[in-house]
């Protein structure tokens, strides 16, 4: 008997309008939480974040793996224009991000995502800024104290409503301290995410004061240098950066050193140090750990990854008066596939996008 094979595949099409309103903070922080513990079980699914640089500032980062639990293996690439504005950078210019989705069992290409994820609470945010604030709530959830009910949060931008998100889909919250550059900026986000999630968020006038009593402490800003003194953490407390940067932007003559939020002090105290993925750190020249590294004042061995920690293969946070450290110094497909593939999932049982004819290879 033959077996006639469809000399044609669908591949599904997802614009910026199709994915929208499809997945939680709380669903995002689940999923990414699948995404590193299946990372550290299977590690060669996921590569570290690999990025290039234009001579006019114009980076493009592409982000490679797949979480064999979710049948999906694939890639998220965007662009984007860096500037730099003496201890800050931004970005003036940000493209659409694409998701490339193939199923991880058969290599057939299931589909194409463009366009950003988020919680439809926030509005438009990038996808860089949900799923770094979801990250942060893996982080929390699995080395900060059960019983954390006070944070303190650098920033006042998009990475920190992410990051609010996140920490009330883990933790009980009380109360949220703000403290960010811009006294009217600061006072209006406190506002806005206290109506949205219906707890107490104050603005604060000091760094001091963002540390001061708080169980977990987190940095959100677009710093190009130390947020605060690390010498102000105290016993117990979970702490937290975002800032991962690459050391392309010092080769290439933007900066003058790495990117860092956090100073040699918090590195020096901190008793556990976890990141995304540990290959990036030494790979990329992060500066945050790297520099650290080089003046010895850590090795590579005392860094862990936050998926060792969900997989019980590092024991994470073993008592009440360690101060935990999660360098969030890069993303990886391990969080985006994760979120591309609730996403596309839902997008195509809602009857969403485009269906794309295209030839079975081999047989056009």
């Amino acid at each position: 008997m033959t077996i006639e094979r469809p000399n044609r595949n669908a591949i599904l099409f997802l614009g910026p309008d199709e994915i929208k309103g499809l997945i939680s903070m709380e669903e995002a922080v689940a999923a990414i939480e699948q995404g590193y513990r299946e990372a550290d079980e299977f590690p060669i699914g996921n590569a570290p974040r690999r990025r290039v640089h234009s001579p006019e500032g114009v980076r493009v980062s592409n982000f490679p793996g797949g979480i064999p639990g979710l049948g999906v293996i694939g890639s998220l690439t965007r662009a984007e224009m860096v500037s730099h504005e003496g201890e800050n950078q931004s970005y003036p210019y940000r493209e659409h991000p694409v998701y490339l989705l193939w199923n991880s069992a058969t290599a057939k290409l299931d589909g194409m995502m463009m366009g950003e994820i988020f919680d439809d609470r926030t509005g438009f945010t990038s996808i860089m800024a949900f799923r770094t604030g979801a990250t942060t709530g893996v982080g929390v959830k699995a080395l900060s104290r059960e019983d954390s009910h006070v944070f303190g949060l650098f920033g006042s931008g998009g990475q920190a409503v992410n990051k609010i998100l996140a920490i009330n889909a883990v933790r009980d919250i009380h109360k949220v301290k703000v403290y960010s550059r811009n006294p009217a900026n600061r006072l209006a986000f406190c506002e806005k995410m206290a109506l949205m999630i219906g707890k107490e968020i104050v603005p604060v006038e000091t760094p001091e004061e963002v540390i001061k009593g708080s169980d977990v402490v987190i940095s959100a800003t677009d710093s190009n240098v130390p947020v605060f003194d690390g010498s102000l953490i105290e016993p117990g407390q979970h702490v937290v950066t975002v800032v991962g940067s690459n050391s392309a932007l010092v080769e290439g003559g933007w900066l003058k050193s790495g990117r860092r939020e956090n100073d040699d002090e918090l590195v020096r105290r901190a008793d556990v140090i976890v990141v995304n993925h540990v290959e990036s750190v030494t790979m990329e020249k992060q500066a945050g750990l790297y520099d650290p590294m080089q003046q010895g004042i850590i090795t590579e061995d005392d860094i862990h990854s936050l998926g060792s920690v969900l997989a019980g293969t590092h024991p994470g946070r073993t008592s009440d008066e360690q101060i935990t450290y999660h360098f969030n110094n890069n993303g990886t497909a391990a969080a985006d596939m994760a979120l591309a593939k609730i996403v596309f999932e839902r997008a195509k049982l809602d009857g969403r996008g485009t269906e794309l004819d295209i030839p079975v290879p081999g047989m056009q």
